[in-house]
């Protein structure tokens, strides 16, 4: 388990409101723990686009496309499908507008990579590849960030432990304290080398998982005892 501490000190003067209750050595510190989750959720964007005169037959197109799209999807046991944005565009020539582009796109998320891998080569019959990806699911995240939760607690803790004994106190007061969560999705990334419609019988691509850092970040102030 990696784990980073962080530490800002904030000695505070008694204020200038006399009805306010006084502020002594407070000190602010923050602590973190961090750790390496494999990404287990695979997570893919393809579009279907096309362009021309007439912007209702390139919708149908379109229509068409995306459907067999999410109908191919919906085959695959265990795959997530739904759709994205739907763009209808003026093309433009020498400053006039010379035809019409029609996309639209569809988002594929699931935690079985030969399923995805697979179900991607065939969707390249007729969809373009936007963008392929890894992250971490709802589930394994939140398993990850609540065991850091408590290290970064302790880590919290203990360096507050530590700076009261550095300016010989003998105890601290916690003021506040705030815990953060986040960090360690991966979003899709850009798929240039797949970023066309592959005929049929074309491999599928080869994808890796690899890993994501996940961080809790425990922050608040302390007030040194006399």
């Amino acid at each position: 388990m990696l784990r980073s501490i962080a530490v800002a000190l904030v000695l505070l003067a008694p204020p200038l409101w006399a009805n306010d209750p006084p502020v002594f050595d407070r000190v602010t510190l923050s602590a973190s723990a961090t750790s390496e989750v494999a990404n287990d959720l695979l997570v893919a964007e393809l579009f279907a686009q096309e362009e021309g005169q007439d912007p209702a037959a390139l919708a149908a197109q379109v229509n068409g496309q995306i459907s067999e799209g999410i109908e191919k999807a919906r085959q695959v046991p265990g795959v997530r499908v739904r759709t994205l944005d739907y763009r209808t565009q003026p093309v433009y020539r020498n400053n006039r507008v010379d035809g019409w582009r029609v996309s639209q796109a569809i988002r594929i998320e699931s935690a079985d990579n030969e399923a995805m891998s697979e179900l991607i080569g065939k969707l390249q019959q007729q969809l373009s590849v936007r963008s392929i990806g890894y992250s971490v699911s709802p589930g394994q995240r939140k398993a990850a960030e609540d065991r850091l939760i408590e290290d970064a607690i302790a880590a919290f803790g203990a360096r507050a432990e530590r700076i009261t004994a550095a300016f010989g106190r003998k105890r601290y007061r916690l003021v506040n304290v705030r815990v953060d969560t986040g960090g360690g999705t991966q979003p899709p990334r850009p798929y240039a080398a797949r970023a066309m419609v592959m005929s049929e019988g074309a491999p599928p691509p080869t994808l890796e998982s690899g890993s994501a850092e996940i961080r809790v970040e425990v922050s608040g102030s302390i007030e040194l005892q006399q």
